[in-house]
C-alpha cells in the first residue's frame, strides 16, 4: 500500500490513463471514417450500377437503331429488285410487240398491264381501308412531299387521262363489230386505276408509314413499275402513230387511237372524228400523268418507316404573293401570247400537204429570241443567289433530292436531241438558212437548260426567308446601327401616337391629361425632337428597305418570267409542234428508224422537263 502512494507509482498511473484517453480519442475519430466508408461503399456501387444500366440501354438502343436501318435497307432492296424485274418483263413484252408483231401483239401487252393495274388497285384499296387505319400507322407526315403544284398537275393530267380513255371507249363501242373485248376492257380498267391512284396520292403523299413496311414498299414499287410501263407503252405507241403519219397521212385517222386498221369502217364519220381528235389532243397528258405519278410514288416509298425530327416537322411555308412583281409577269405573258400565235400559224401550216420554209423559220426564230433572254435571266439570278446572305439548307430532304435528279435527268432528253442535230447540221451544210437557224436553236437549247438548272438548284438549296410585314422586316434587318441613327424606340412611337390622340380631342382637360401622360412616357425627348427623329428614321427605313430587298425583288421577277416562258415551251411540243420530225435534215442523215428512236425518247423527257421546271420555279419564287 505504501508503494502505491510513492511518486513513481503515481506517475506511471497518470501515463497509463493518458494512453487510454488517447486510444479512446483515436477510436472515436476512426468511427466516423469507417461509417463514411460504409456509407460511400453502397453509393459508389449504386452509381456504378446506374452507369452500367445507362450504357446497356445505350447499347440496346443503338442495336435497335442498327437493326431498324438494316431492315429498312433490306426492304428497300427487295422491293426495288421486284420493281426492276417487273419493268424488265414489261419492257420485253413491249419490245417484242414492236419488233415481232406476230408472236407478241398489242393485245398481249394490254392483258399484262391489266393484270398489273388490278393488282396495284387492290393494294391501294387495302392500304386505304386497312393499313392506314391501324394504330400508329402514320406518326409522321413529310412536309416537303406533295406540294400543291404537283397535286394540281396530278389532278389535271389525271382528269385528261380519264377523258382520253372515255374517247377511246367511245370509239371502240362504235366499232364494236370489229373490236375485241380486250380493247374495251383495257381503257375501262385504266379509268378505275387512274381514279384510285389519284385519290391515293392526293390524300397520302405525305405519309411516313410505320406499319407493314415490306408490304407497303412492295405495293408502292409495283405501282411505280406499272406507271413506268404505261409511259413506255404510250411513248412507243405515239411513235408508231407519228411514223405512220409521216409515211402516209391519209392512214392516220384510222390509226390515231390505238391499233386501229383501215378495214374497221365507221358508220358515223363525224362521231368518229370527234373521238379521234379528242384522243390525239389528250394523248400527251397521259404520258405526263404517268411520270408525275412515278415521282410521287418514289417519294412515298422513301418515306416508309422514316422517323422525322422536330426540325423536319417544323416547315416554313411562305405564301405565294406577288410582292409588287410587275416586269417579270408582263414579259412572260407577252412571250406566251406571241408563242401561241406562232404555234397556231405553225399548226395551220402543218395540217396542209407540206410545211413551208417560212413556218420553220418563224418557229425557230421565236426560240432563238426567247431562249437567250431566259439564259441571261437565269445567269443573273444565279449571281444574285451568290450575293445573298441566306444560308444553304443542308438538311436531308428526299423530295428536294428527287427534284434535282428529275430536273437533271429530264434535261438530257432535249439536250441529247440538240447534240444529234448539231452533228447532222455541221456534217452536211451549215451555211444553209434553215440549217443555220436550226444550229442556233440547238445551241441555245443546250445553254438555256444548263443555266436554268443551275439557277433552280441554287434556289432550292437556300434557306427560306419569310417576312410577315414590311416594318417588322425593316426593323429587324436594320440592326443596332439604324437604331443609333435615329430609329424610334417603343416609347417614342407610343408618345407620338399619344400626342396625335391628344391633339384630336376636343376636351381641354382630356387634352391636358393625354399630354401629361405622353410627356411622362418620354420625358427626355421633346415633341419637336421626337418628330424630327421619326422623320429621319422613316427616311432611313425606306432607303434601307429598298437597299436590302432589291435582290429578292429581282429574283422574284426572274422566277416569274421563267415560269411563264416554261409554260409556253411546254404547250408547244405537247400539242404537236415537232419540227424535228418535219424538217427532214436529221431523218436523211441518221436514217428514219434511228432518228425516230432518238426523238421519241427525248421529246417526252423535254416536255416533262418544262412542266417540272415550272413547279420548281414556283418553289424558288415562294422561298425567295
Amino acid at each position: 500500500m505504501m508503494e502505491a502512494n510513492t511518486p513513481s507509482y503515481q506517475a506511471a498511473k497518470e501515463n497509463k490513463d493518458l494512453i487510454m484517453d488517447n486510444k479512446e480519442a483515436v477510436s472515436l475519430n476512426c468511427q466516423p471514417q469507417e461509417a463514411e466508408r460504409e456509407e460511400s461503399g453502397p453509393t459508389k456501387a449504386e452509381g456504378q450500377k446506374i452507369r452500367n444500366e445507362k450504357s446497356w440501354l445505350k447499347r440496346h438502343r443503338s442495336s435497335l437503331l442498327r437493326r431498324d436501318r438494316q431492315a429498312r435497307k433490306a426492304g428497300q432492296l427487295f422491293s426495288g429488285l421486284m420493281a426492276t424485274n417487273v419493268v424488265f418483263l414489261g419492257s420485253a413484252f413491249i419490245c417484242s410487240m414492236i419488233f415481232n408483231k406476230v408472236a407478241i401483239t398489242l393485245k398481249d401487252v394490254w392483258i399484262f398491264l391489266v393484270i398489273l393495274k388490278i393488282l396495284t388497285s387492290g393494294w391501294m384499296v387495302y392500304y386505304l381501308f386497312f393499313t392506314r387505319l391501324r394504330a400508329n400507322a402514320v406518326l409522321y407526315r413529310d412536309p416537303h412531299a406533295g406540294p400543291i403544284w404537283v397535286k394540281g398537275s396530278l389532278l389535271l393530267f389525271g382528269a385528261c387521262s380519264v377523258l382520253l380513255n372515255m374517247f377511246w371507249i367511245g370509239y371502240d363501242i362504235i366499232h364494236i363489230h370489229c373490236k375485241s373485248p380486250v380493247e374495251i376492257v383495257f381503257p375501262s380498267i385504266g379509268i378505275l386505276f387512274i381514279c384510285i391512284q389519284t385519290y391515293f396520292i392526293w390524300c397520302h403523299a405525305k405519309d411516313c408509314t410505320q406499319v407493314e413496311h415490306n408490304i407497303t414498299r412492295c405495293g408502292l414499287m409495283l405501282t411505280l413499275a406499272t406507271n413506268l410501263l404505261l409511259w413506255v407503252l404510250a411513248v412507243t405507241n405515239d411513235s408508231l402513230h407519228k411514223e405512220i403519219q409521216l409515211k402516209d397521212p391519209a392512214v392516220l385517222p384510222h390509226l390515231a387511237a390505238g391499233n386501229w386498221t383501215s378495214s374497221c369502217k365507221c358508220s358515223n364519220t363525224t362521231t368518229c372524228q370527234v373521238f379521234q381528235k379528242g384522243y390525239i389532243l389528250l394523248y400527251p397528258f397521259n404520258t405526263e400523268y404517268c411520270l408525275i405519278s412515278c415521282s410521287m410514288l418514289y417519294i412515298m416509298w422513301k418515306n416508309v418507316g422514316r422517323h422525322l425530327t422536330q426540325h423536319h416537322t417544323t416547315c416554313i411555308k411562305p405564301r405565294l404573293r406577288l410582292h409588287g412583281v410587275i416586269f417579270g409577269p408582263l414579259l412572260g405573258i407577252s412571250a406566251v401570247i406571241i408563242g401561241i400565235c406562232i404555234f397556231v400559224i405553225y399548226q395551220i401550216q402543218a395540217t396542209s400537204s407540206t410545211l413551208s420554209l417560212q413556218a420553220f423559220i418563224l418557229y425557230y426564230s421565236y426560240y432563238i429570241c426567247l431562249l437567250p433572254v431566259m439564259t441571261i435571266g437565269a445567269l443573273a439570278g444565279t449571281i444574285i443567289h451568290g450575293l445573298e446572305e441566306r444560308e444553304l439548307d443542308t438538311v436531308k430532304n428526299p423530295t428536294r433530292s428527287l427534284d434535282v435528279v428529275l430536273l437533271m435527268g429530264a434535261a438530257l432528253g432535249q439536250i441529247g436531241i440538240s447534240y444529234f442535230s448539231i452533228v447532222a447540221i455541221v456534217a452536211t451544210n451549215p451555211k444553209d438558212l434553215l440549217n443555220s437557224i436550226n444550229l442556233a436553236y440547238s445551241v441555245s437549247i443546250i445553254i438555256q437548260h444548263i443555266a436554268q438548272n443551275i439557277f433552280i438548284i441554287e434556289g432550292l438549296h437556300r434557306q427560306p426567308l419569310v417576312v410577315n410585314d414590311v416594318p417588322s422586316h425593316a426593323a429587324s434587318s436594320m440592326g443596332d446601327t439604324t437604331s443609333n441613327q435615329g430609329l424610334p424606340s417603343g416609347h417614342m412611337v407610343a408618345s407620338h401616337v399619344c400626342q396625335e390622340h391628344a391633339q384630336s380631342t376636343s376636351n381641354k382637360e382630356k387634352d391636358q391629361f393625354e399630354k401629361e401622360k405622353c410627356e411622362g412616357s418620354s420625358p427626355v425627348v421633346s415633341h419637336l425632337e421626337e418628330r424630327e427623329g421619326i422623320r429621319r428614321a422613316s427616311q432611313n427605313y425606306i432607303q434601307t428597305y429598298h437597299h436590302l430587298n432589291w435582290k429578292r425583288k429581282a429574283l422574284k421577277e426572274i422566277s416569274s418570267f421563267l415560269i411563264m416562258c416554261n409554260i409556253i415551251l411546254w404547250i408547244m411540243p405537247s400539242f404537236g409542234a415537232h419540227p424535228s420530225f418535219e424538217n427532214g435534215l436529221e431523218t436523211s442523215f441518221y436514217g428514219y428508224s434511228i432518228w425516230f428512236a432518238i426523238v421519241n425518247f427525248g421529246l417526252p423527257l423535254g416536255v416533262f422537263y418544262r412542266m417540272h421546271s415550272v413547279g420548281d420555279l414556283l418553289e424558288v419564287y415562294r422561298f425567295v
